[in-house]
């Protein structure tokens, strides 16, 4: 689907997402039609990101999730895996003062396993650093996979059911959802993904439950504030009844 920029977000007077998640997709295509290693589409993918988290500022996005490895990454070639990590810990080097400096504070949900030491020492630095940020929170899903996160949920469930701490009674939606990775956070209201693929790929399956879903043609290292503000301009022409008969906001 590709969307046309409307300079007026939808007829009617609606408010924007505040929470947006994204699967990045496409550096890898976006290199291979100009002939580049596959290294060059993940950095200029991270220039994408810089843009995106400040234009999420200046949208009025509140949380700003973004889907960077998933655990199913790790089947790509060592070199690409090993490129990616190099990547990471440049932009934490680089941009985590920045990112400090103008308010955003940085959250990672996914598994620690098999993460080097001083990625996870960087990953906690970042979060430690910029915990008492509120201009924007940044949500880095790294290493993730949202089956994965269910079943680790639900582990924690079976655990204290043995322990007698837990009845079957006190299973709920809520119960559930705090032990996700997420909680505390709310939930996505709009899910983007790049590229032209049209699949969640593992990602936040509990959480993207009622979220309105927009897929764009173009590879995320060409994705921009234009394509954001149409991606936002379409979630505002919908309808959100969430089950019921009548529109309903999130905000």
């Amino acid at each position: 689907m590709t969307l046309v920029v409307d300079n007026k977000w939808g007829s009617e007077d609606r408010s924007g997402p505040r929470h947006v998640a994204i699967i990045m997709d496409g550096n890898g295509r976006w290199a291979a039609e100009r002939r580049l290693p596959r290294v060059e589409g993940h950095r200029k993918g991270v220039e994408t990101v810089r843009q995106i988290v400040e234009a999420s500022k200046e949208l009025g996005v509140t949380h700003l999730t973004l889907f960077s490895f998933s655990s199913e990454n790790w089947a790509r070639p060592k070199q690409e895996i090993h490129d990616l990590f190099g990547l990471l810990r440049r932009f934490i080097r680089r941009d985590l003062a920045e990112l400090h400096k103008n308010g955003v504070r940085i959250r990672v949900i996914g598994s620690r396993t098999d993460l080097d030491g001083d990625i996870l020492r960087m990953l906690d630095d970042a979060v430690e650093l910029t915990k008492d940020n509120t201009a924007l929170n940044l949500t880095i899903a790294f290493n993730y996979g949202a089956r994965d996160e269910i079943v680790r949920a639900g582990r924690q469930i079976a655990e204290a059911a043995r322990r007698g701490d837990l009845a079957p009674e006190d299973v709920t939606e809520e119960r559930f959802a705090s032990l996700l990775d997420t909680d505390g956070l709310p939930d996505p209201d709009l899910l983007i993904r790049t590229s032209g693929e049209l699949r969640l790929s593992n990602f936040l399956l509990w959480q993207l439950a009622y979220a309105e879903f927009v897929f764009v043609d173009t590879y995320w290292p060409d994705f921009d504030k234009t394509h954001y503000e149409a991606a936002i301009a379409e979630f505002q022409r919908r309808n959100r009844r969430f089950g019921g008969r009548t529109a309903r906001s999130t905000a």
